[in-house]
């Protein structure tokens, strides 16, 4: 009886993991691919449990594209030097991703580079002023 309790213990414990490790998944962005994206700002939306860049693209002969560009959670941004006033609407940015695989318009953050040279990032780049 007790083993029972046991093993049904352990497979709820291990059946309630499994959504969270499919949470953190980085399966929806094709880490071999690299996309450069020169836009302006729209949002940094600095909250957990991930910030986000919103990008508008200009696109020649249409309307910009807004990119939504997946960051880590703002402890993970501010231990890496990057402030919640880091980003602000309007701010002219080159930014580096991992695309989304399904070819939509997001990725997941590599870097950005801001219009004074400042490298953000959260892999070993530089921090925020």
């Amino acid at each position: 009886m007790r083993k029972t309790a046991t093993l049904a213990i352990l497979a709820f414990v291990a059946g309630s993991a499994a959504p969270v490790l499919a949470h953190h998944s980085g399966a929806m962005f094709d880490d071999d691919k690299e996309v450069v994206l020169n836009g302006t700002v729209k949002q940094f939306q600095y909250t957990n449990p991930h910030s986000w860049i919103q990008l508008m693209v200009a696109k020649p002969g249409a309307a910009p594209v807004e990119w939504s560009i997946e960051t880590g959670a703002p402890i993970v941004l501010l231990r890496a030097g990057i402030k919640r006033t880091a980003l602000v609407p309007g701010d002219k940015v080159t930014i580096r991703v991992h695309p989304l695989r399904n070819g939509g318009p997001g990725g997941s953050l590599v870097n950005v580079t801001k219009a004074d040279g400042t490298v953000l990032s959260t892999r070993g780049g530089a921090a925020a002023p």
